[in-house]
């Protein structure tokens, strides 16, 4: 049984080999790809005026390494500002990432490891206790070329508190580019789905896998998606994967081995 990790790199890599070295045929097939904002001045900027804000929230490990990746040399985190986290992965970035820059763990609001799951909804119980009338909160996302996809639901409820929420820029998602071998890979997972399972950690990675990488498979027939075994980490991806035909679908928590407890299910 093949496993195809479909997050951006490094991530599909390091899960990949994690996989692996728990005794999985896991390969990383990236159907995301990460690069920087076209014009860094306003990360910068933010750098230069952190003591105004009262948060930053970072919605991903790739938020946290460009924004940070960008950071001017001289500025530093500062002391009455928090950082919020929406999972363990992201946390994890943040606290390696933040230290050179001041950021200390007690300033990190992030939900528990054992949370069934890792969103905004989890996240803002952690968030509404706090004082919000008049602050300033900075969503830190990514986004297409000249705008940020911010946190629609967490927030209006920052706003409901009296906050003042931006969006920033820090990252482009775009599709991967797939070497020959990778095309391969794939081609062969679509026609032959019984013997390869993939995993889905983003309904926008399933939007680049049909919209973008499939039509370059030059594949003579469609796939029978009523055959192909998904494991999935949120109920939004698996709302995504049905409505593109999956119906064998795992859903599970973003974490190694409950990753790999829905593998064992799934085979």
């Amino acid at each position: 049984m093949h496993v195809l990790i479909t997050r951006p790199q490094p991530q599909a890599s390091a899960w990949a080999t994690d996989l692996r070295q728990a005794g999985w045929a896991a390969h990383a097939l990236p159907l995301i790809s990460i690069d920087g904002p076209s014009d860094p001045a306003p990360v910068q900027s933010l750098w230069q005026n952190m003591a105004s804000q009262a948060l930053l929230m970072f919605v991903s490990p790739a938020a946290v390494n460009w924004f940070f990746k960008l950071r001017p040399t001289d500025s530093r985190w500062p002391a009455n500002a928090l950082a919020a986290a929406p999972g363990p992965g992201t946390t994890r970035q943040l606290l390696a990432a933040g230290s050179a820059a001041g950021l200390r763990p007690d300033q990190v609001l992030s939900p528990d490891d054992q949370a069934e799951q890792f969103d905004s909804e989890t996240l803002w119980p952690l968030l509404a206790p706090l004082d919000w009338q008049g602050k300033q909160v900075c969503i830190i996302s990514g986004g297409d070329q000249t705008e940020a996809k911010g946190r629609t639901w967490l927030t209006a409820q920052w706003q409901s508190r009296g906050a003042q929420v931006t969006s920033l820029l820090t990252y482009q998602r775009g599709p991967s580019a797939w070497t020959p071998d990778q095309q391969d890979l794939a081609r062969q997972a679509l026609i032959s789905p019984d013997t390869y399972i993939w995993q889905f950690s983003s309904s926008q990675a399933i939007d680049f896998l049909v919209d973008h990488h499939m039509p370059r498979l030059a594949m003579a027939t469609q796939p029978d998606w009523a055959r192909v075994r998904a494991v999935v980490t949120h109920p939004k991806i698996a709302e995504r994967a049905r409505h593109l035909g999956l119906i064998r679908i795992m859903q599970t928590r973003p974490m190694l081995q409950a990753v790999v407890e829905a593998l064992r299910s799934a085979k």
